[in-house]
């Protein structure tokens, strides 16, 4: 793992020294050693590194990493540049463009948002190739609980997407009356149509920050080819 070494260190150091990471680690470590792992190591916290604690407008919240190869990069929903746009992701551009007017781009790296302080976190942090979900139940789901509860502490107007169940059992913990907590179904195609289409997300996301004095994420990604 390459290790967090901005403004995050500081809020996520208790975490490191808690039993329930020594053996996180311990796993995470011979699962890289003994198996095909994504994203790769050196990814894990790519999150973090993209988007100080500092600098975090807007959280989205993935479940786990995608499980093919070059897709995972360490921020939820993101693949890599030279891959196909997942599913989710999918829609996630359909509701952007019905929502915003953003057209459909031909990639789907997220890095723009990252930059822009959207914290793109999954709540599991790795998986094994072509098996999802096999890294829950290890002691992820308590770190991304302690990176939650630091974003819920900072004083200032934050927006959090969460998008279907597992995104929105977090909710519970996000009790700071500054932020702004938006729900809708998860973006897959299996739920998409139930609530996540016109959701409006992206809109009251901005209109939520405007309001507040900080300036809107823009959502639109852009072309590469």
């Amino acid at each position: 793992m390459a290790m967090i070494q901005n403004d995050w260190l500081a809020a996520l150091r208790p975490e490191f020294a808690k039993p329930y990471y020594a053996r996180l680690f311990r796993f995470v470590q011979e699962e890289y050693a003994t198996q095909i792992i994504f994203p790769p190591a050196e990814d894990i916290f790519n999150a973090f590194h993209f988007t100080p604690l500092s600098r975090v407008k807007a959280v989205i919240l993935g479940q786990d990493p995608y499980h093919n190869e070059r897709q995972a990069h360490g921020l939820c929903f993101s693949v890599q540049k030279d891959q196909e746009i997942p599913p989710s992701l999918a829609n996630i551009y359909q509701e952007l463009h019905d929502d915003l007017g953003c057209y459909i781009p031909d990639n789907g790296y997220l890095k723009k948002w990252a930059d822009q302080g959207v914290l793109l976190l999954n709540t599991v942090l790795t998986v094994r190739a072509h098996q999802a979900n096999s890294h829950q139940g290890k002691g992820w789901e308590q770190f991304t609980d302690a990176v939650m509860e630091a974003v819920n502490a900072q004083d200032r107007p934050i927006v959090f997407l969460l998008w279907g169940r597992p995104a929105q059992q977090k909710a519970a913990m996000l009790n700071n009356p500054r932020h702004l907590i938006l729900k809708a179904p998860h973006p897959s195609p299996l739920s998409a149509y139930r609530g996540f289409f016109g959701c409006r997300h992206f809109s009251q996301a901005n209109a939520f920050l405007q309001a507040n004095g900080v300036s809107p994420i823009d959502w639109q990604i852009e072309n590469i080819r």
